[in-house]
């Protein structure tokens, strides 16, 4: 069985957070790609990207969201970058995606000063702004369904997607 859903959006969305009340709300266990890769390999992320690069994380990052396709069945969170990868594209055209869209202002608020973010450095704001204007794309064309998350409590959005997933 794949994953009842896959929650995908950049960092600041709240897919961890909105993952963990789907989980309860559903009895299902939770998966959240990061978590794992920091599991596997025993450092933080931000170690991974300093240490070793971008490259080799996202090579980590295709694996551990291979993995948790084929052998998790409840909901699962996807890192903000996972959908970068074409083979990860193609894995995710055969479950239910959930986006969970975010604008700028409430992905700052949220992210804050972006430490232990490595993709954050310098301008936190104009970062931002960058990734979800090239992310947003690749989110809305993974998705089965996209969910607004400003000015949303993780319920809401929550209790929305359990609407949209049945």
């Amino acid at each position: 069985m794949p994953p009842r859903v896959v929650l995908v959006g950049p960092m600041g969305a709240g897919k961890t957070t909105v993952a963990e009340l789907l989980g309860a709300a559903w009895d299902l266990p939770v998966r959240d790609t990061d978590a794992d890769i920091v599991a596997t390999t025993g450092r933080e992320i931000s170690d991974i990207f300093v240490e070793s690069g971008e490259d080799h994380f996202r090579d980590l990052e295709a694996t551990a969201v291979s993995a948790a396709l084929a052998e998790h069945e409840g909901v699962l969170a996807l890192g903000g970058g996972a959908v970068l990868r074409p083979e990860t594209r193609e894995l995710l055209a055969s479950v239910p995606v959930v986006f969970l869209r975010v604008g700028l202002s409430d992905a700052v608020k949220r992210v804050g000063l972006g430490s232990g973010r490595p993709l954050l450095l310098g301008n936190v704001r104009a970062r931002i702004k960058a990734l979800l204007d090239e992310r947003t794309p690749v989110y809305e064309s993974v998705a089965t369904h996209v969910v607004e998350t400003d000015g949303r409590t993780p319920d809401e959005v929550a209790t929305e997607i359990q609407g949209l997933v049945r």
